[in-house]
């Protein structure tokens, strides 16, 4: 049994961040990531300005992160379309570029980064890991991402047709880079929506969330995407730039709009452990990251006892961009809603209060300053 103050389940942005933070005030948090190299994860390809600021408020330049620039949003519907600026520019980058950006600097701030490590289960703040292993924290941050792990589920309904997340990457093509350009696209269909937007490589990553009976419906996940492509003419001419037999990725019931009513005295959730946002909002990168700085912050303050507090708060600060985002996505997943989405220039309204209204930024400064 091996023992250490700080414990970090996953080394994804929220454990990185977590694990940064800590390491420069003085302790050497152990990190614990099941993935042996940096990979492209389901979600979080796109880095909203908000996003970027957090990065920069602990020290990591969004400059040097090298990202591909995103000024735009265009929605899609089989209706027709409607695009807007955005408020300020954002980036689409890989989730293999900045996983790996932001370990290494949690490692080259002191940290203990283990890769490999394969968690089973959870019971308080102690991980039972793949090898029988047992590694106890005085305080456990959870940030395993959209993966619960057994002995701490989140408690989530998911309901009868419940959401899922399909992530599929578009191989680098001209005419795909054409095509998207500087823009994020949101494509809205019964049942879910897909977002997608070119990354630092010059490829596409398209994260679909869509009901459980579409793809009942549809048999398998090619199927899907070619019912997907044939109703929404705009996305099938994006889909063709796949090619051969594409790598699909998957995972199901995704409790969107969920968020942790409290924790135990030494275990802090972040990022999708503390709140699951709908992905058509573009904030999910900023929960995690912004959810670790308040936690490594609010842990140097009040120790592993300080848990529940900065869990209530966090709870509360997320009320409004959860359910605003929930908002949309009921909209974009009812195509009588897309009528109100695309007509009488409301595109740019609706940007404007999504942006105004679901951007996590001063999350760790008032939930520390509330718990």
């Amino acid at each position: 049994m091996r023992r250490t103050p700080a414990l970090i389940a996953g080394g994804g942005p929220a454990g990185s961040v977590a694990a940064l933070l800590l390491a420069r005030g003085g302790d050497r948090p152990l990190v614990l990531e099941r993935s042996r190299g940096s990979q492209d994860a389901l979600c979080g390809g796109f880095l909203s300005w908000r996003t970027l600021e957090s990065l920069a408020s602990v020290g990591i330049d969004p400059t040097l992160l090298g990202g591909h620039a995103v000024r735009r949003v265009v929605l899609f519907t089989a209706r027709g379309r409607a695009e807007s600026l955005l408020p300020a520019p954002a980036i689409g980058l890989s989730r293999r570029r900045l996983d790996a950006l932001l370990l290494d600097a949690a490692r080259d701030a002191g940290a203990r980064i283990e890769r490999g490590v394969t968690i089973r289960s959870a019971e308080g703040t102690t991980l039972h890991t793949g090898d029988g292993a047992e590694v106890v924290g005085e305080t456990l941050f959870l940030a395993t991402g959209k993966h619960d792990l057994r002995g701490a589920m989140r408690d989530a309904v998911v309901g009868d047709d419940p959401a899922m997340g399909v992530r599929v990457r578009l191989a680098p093509y001209p005419s795909l880079s054409r095509l998207v350009g500087d823009a994020i696209e949101l494509h809205a269909f019964a049942g879910g929506y897909g977002g997608l937007i070119c990354q630092e490589d010059g490829s596409a990553n398209l994260c679909l969330a869509l009901r459980r009976s579409r793809l009942k419906a549809a048999g398998d996940l090619p199927a899907l995407l070619r019912v997907l492509g044939d109703e929404l003419p705009a996305l099938g001419e994006r889909l063709a730039h796949l090619g051969g037999t594409p790598a699909i990725d998957a995972i199901a019931n995704v409790p969107y709009g969920w968020r942790a009513a409290g924790t135990v005295p030494g275990v802090y959730r972040l990022g999708d452990q503390a709140g699951v946002i709908p992905s058509l909002a573009g904030e999910g990168m900023g929960i995690a990251i912004a959810s670790a700085i308040c936690a490594a912050r609010h842990w140097q303050a009040h120790g592993p006892d300080g848990a529940p507090g900065f869990q209530h708060a966090l709870r509360r600060r997320l009320h409004r961009p959860i359910a605003l985002a929930g908002l949309l996505r009921t909209l974009a997943e009812h195509p009588v809603a897309h009528p109100l989405l695309l007509a009488g220039g409301r595109m740019p309204t609706l940007v404007a209060a999504a942006a105004r209204w679901t951007r996590i930024d001063s999350v760790s400064h008032r939930s520390s300053q509330s718990a």
